[in-house]
């Protein structure tokens, strides 16, 4: 079996500023291919740094961008998004900050919209199991259950 060699330092920043010229990534996903290219953690974190510093890497434009993607092309809500957002080490103040970019007309649109498609697929015999798989749904999708609940009263009208 082969050994694959590690890439120095000097082209692991390069490749990273690269990956971060093209598109947002946080520190948690540089570190992620750093380590992927066999870095050891003490240069991961110097290179990290040095993306900070020349701001490559910047976690509180990854999170606003990313919340405002999620939310308009995956059509999730902001639990789903909280979620993936921790797993990604992004600090809560800066999750809450970019949260602040959610329209929340947009919001509420979307929701409403993925849940009268969802109600055309279902094959319900009453309103009651169409509630239950409608709400499972939305939840799913990581959207608050006080709005799931509001908005399924509209289009159902129960």
């Amino acid at each position: 079996m082969l050994n694959k060699k590690a890439i120095s330092n000097k082209e692991a920043l390069l490749r990273a500023m690269q990956l971060c010229s093209v598109k947002e990534n946080c520190k948690h996903d540089i570190k992620e291919k750093l380590l992927q290219w066999g870095l050891i953690e003490t240069d991961i974190e110097i290179i990290i740094s040095k993306l900070v510093k020349n701001d490559f890497i910047n976690e509180k434009r990854y999170a606003k961008f990313y919340v405002r993607d999620k939310y308009r092309f995956n059509k999730w809500g902001r639990i789903k998004i909280k979620y993936q957002l921790i797993q990604k080490h992004i600090p809560e103040e800066l999750i809450l900050s970019a949260y602040n970019e959610i329209d929340e007309k947009e919001y509420n649109k979307i929701l409403v919209n993925e849940l009268s498609k969802k109600l055309k697929t279902l094959k319900s015999n009453n309103k009651y199991d169409a509630k239950v798989k409608l709400v499972r749904y939305a939840v799913s999708k990581g959207f608050e259950s006080e709005l799931i609940l509001k908005t399924i009263e509209n289009i159902i009208k129960i």
